[in-house]
């Protein structure tokens, strides 16, 4: 079980450190661990705000045929920046751009590990 955790919280922190070398919005300062120290932010926030902010925009999330998920993890991750002073985002859209590619490359990255450790 906590190797589970800190393999998703190392594929996380990459996919985090790809999104930032690839967009020039999303700025990660400091070092390794400040990496390692916004992907656990993001890991708190996403566990702890991310279903309350799902459940609540479940009608915009069906009105919209789900595209409004990519809103709520723009601002799951905009939440994270404001925590950590690590962490510096765009506006809105750059964002939102950021949080789909976090997402993309931390499921790719995850699907990866998975068929490695198997």
């Amino acid at each position: 079980m906590l190797k589970q955790v800190v393999i998703v919280w190392l594929v996380v922190a990459a996919a985090i450190a790809v999104t930032a070398a690839l967009l020039p919005s999303v700025d990660v300062d400091g070092g390794v661990f400040a990496l390692l120290g916004v992907a656990l932010i993001f890991g708190l926030v996403n566990a702890i705000i991310g279903p309350l902010l799902r459940l609540i925009s479940i009608p915009l999330t069906l009105l919209t045929f789900g595209l409004f998920a990519l809103v709520i993890n723009g601002a799951l991750l905009a939440i994270t920046a404001g925590l950590s002073d690590n962490l510096d985002v765009g506006g809105f859209f750059a964002v939102v751009f950021a949080a789909l590619l976090i997402s993309v490359i931390s499921g790719v990255l995850g699907f990866a590990v998975s068929k490695l450790s198997t």
